[in-house]
């Protein structure tokens, strides 16, 4: 059994298709890739202005992992709308995400803090419907705290800074301090954001850390190197740590 889970965002293959407005690549033949290259998740964020991933893309990718027994992790704005989809779909996760129309990624950790009620309507609403939730966060204690209160499962920290700073040990202590903190609060940690076969080495040296999301970098390699050994190498990433 591997000791950190990998789940795959297979956004940027529907980005490849819409760009050219044809039926491939296709996100859901690429979702059966990586998990037969040893991926023990799907991610796939479905954004306000459906970008890449679309509403048909959701359902089919929920089919795929069903049939599989495999974790389907819908990243998604804390939204009425997205909320719905959710209960209706009803992947095995939920992450919400801050969104902004204009950025062209994520660009930071949501703001638990000051999300008030209408958060913690979201969250509830999902739990409610059995649904796990996890909070994409900055490694900030005060937000981490806001998510314990909130009566989430998990957390992903954002390793953005941690990316952009080349792996400084600054960071990574910032990460693992954070990581720290959450696993003694009893909830699970998650990473994500910027990391690469080259960062992610050093990133496993905090045991808490379970489980890695990772998409842009994986489907950058499998220009180069096939979608299925791009997954092979990051595990191994993974696995060197």
């Amino acid at each position: 059994m591997n000791s950190v889970r990998l789940h795959v965002n297979v956004d940027h293959i529907a980005t490849l298709r819409n760009a050219r407005g044809t039926p491939y690549p296709d996100p859901i033949e690429g979702a059966a890739i990586c998990l037969d290259a040893g991926a023990d998740g799907i991610t796939a964020h479905l954004r306000e202005d459906r970008r890449h991933i679309k509403d048909a893309d959701v359902e089919l990718l929920k089919e795929l992992l069903d049939s599989r027994a495999q974790t389907f992790n819908l990243e998604m704005g804390a939204t009425d709308e997205m909320v719905a989809i959710a209960a209706r779909v009803h992947p095995n996760v939920v992450t919400l995400v801050p969104e902004r129309r204009e950025e062209r990624t994520t660009e930071g950790g949501l703001d638990v803090v000051g999300g008030g009620a209408t958060l913690q309507r979201a969250i509830d609403r999902l739990r409610g419907a059995k649904i796990r939730v996890s909070l994409f966060i900055a490694p900030d204690p005060v937000q981490i705290e806001a998510a314990r209160k909130a009566g989430v499962e998990q957390i992903e920290l954002h390793t953005g800074d941690y990316a952009h700073a080349e792996g400084s040990d600054n960071e990574l202590f910032r990460l693992r301090s954070a990581a720290k903190l959450a696993s003694e609060m009893g909830i699970e940690v998650a990473a994500g954001h910027g990391l690469t076969r080259t960062n992610v080495p050093k990133l496993i040296s905090v045991k808490e850390i379970v489980e890695l999301n990772i998409g842009h970098a994986i489907i950058a390699d499998a220009v180069f190197l096939s979608l299925r050994d791009a997954v092979l190498e990051m595990r191994a990433a993974i696995q060197s740590g």
